[in-house]
């Protein structure tokens, strides 16, 4: 009867705070939002998901989190003020679970948008040899790429017919989506269009030199995929065990869990693991 009533308390605080801080929130970062859209500052991730969603994701992660860690260790007869406590922790640790998976999913546009500037380039290349003018050149192909380099051509285009000349919108095009290719390009068509010259040339010969470049990037992925894989495959192993021993001799492992001692062992191995990935991660990946 006691744990039912810490658990309507708490569901009830949960409810409450969530309430406040949503409708904060919401106030703060629609303020936000329109101050990033007057300044015509959107980042590839405010393209993919608006503040206010962004954060309405992180308050429902991070209190169905803290209120099913509560109801857990409530069950296994945890105390009170550790259950309270971990379920605070995991709330906040989950709350910020969206931005890494939204993250994850901008850097993945990113490169699929960078493995698709050497055909940008080349057919951007063949439009203007065939007698089209470089933004004539630009819209024919931004309608033969695929996405996402489509829809960021058009809005280039968009721009440039506003009336900013077309090397400031490519520049806000690699601001937006940053990459070396990208920023290579807009210096290329800046200096052409400043000191003349056949900007078709120019663009053959990016096309070689990204071509050249993704190669070297593919042979370095792939002398360096063992390493993070090993990165990895160590940061999971003692969790897989302790799952293991957990299922295999429970009694064995719930002092670990049920222990002071238990919780700060918990905390180091975690700190260490972190670390062990992290130095891995860092030898592993070498920046060209």
């Amino acid at each position: 009867m006691a744990i039912l009533t810490y658990l309507l308390v708490f569901a009830a605080v949960v409810a409450l705070g969530y309430a406040a801080i949503s409708t904060f929130q919401t106030d703060v970062y629609e303020r936000a939002s329109l101050v990033r859209e007057e300044e015509g500052n959107v980042s590839a991730l405010r393209k993919m998901v608006s503040p206010v969603q962004m954060a309405k994701y992180r308050l429902n992660a991070g209190f169905a989190a803290a209120l099913a860690l509560f109801v857990l260790l409530s069950a296994l007869d945890f105390p009170i003020w550790k259950s309270l406590l971990v379920a605070v922790a995991g709330g906040v640790g989950a709350a910020f679970l969206p931005v890494v998976w939204f993250r994850r999913k901008v850097n993945a546009r990113i490169e699929l948008f960078n493995s698709q500037i050497m055909e940008l380039t080349n057919t951007v290349a063949a439009g203007m040899r065939a007698g089209q003018a470089f933004p004539a050149a630009l819209e024919s192909t931004s309608r033969r790429i695929p996405w996402p380099m489509s829809e960021e051509l058009k809005t280039v285009l968009r721009e440039y017919r506003l009336g900013l000349d077309l090397p400031e919108a490519l520049a806000r095009l690699n601001d937006r989506l940053p990459s070396e290719d990208m920023a290579l390009l807009v210096g290329a068509v800046r200096l052409t269009a400043k000191s003349g010259g056949s900007l078709a040339e120019v663009m053959e010969k990016m096309t070689e030199l990204i071509r050249a470049r993704n190669d070297f990037q593919e042979r370095l992925k792939n002398l360096t995929a063992q390493g993070k894989f090993e990165a990895v495959a160590m940061s999971v192993m003692p969790i897989v065990v302790f799952f293991i021993l957990f299922f295999e001799n429970r009694p064995l492992v719930m002092p670990l869990i049920t222990t002071e001692t238990g919780w700060t062992a918990i905390g180091v191995v975690c700190f260490l693991i972190t670390c062990g990935y992290l130095c891995i991660r860092r030898i592993v990946t070498i920046e060209v």
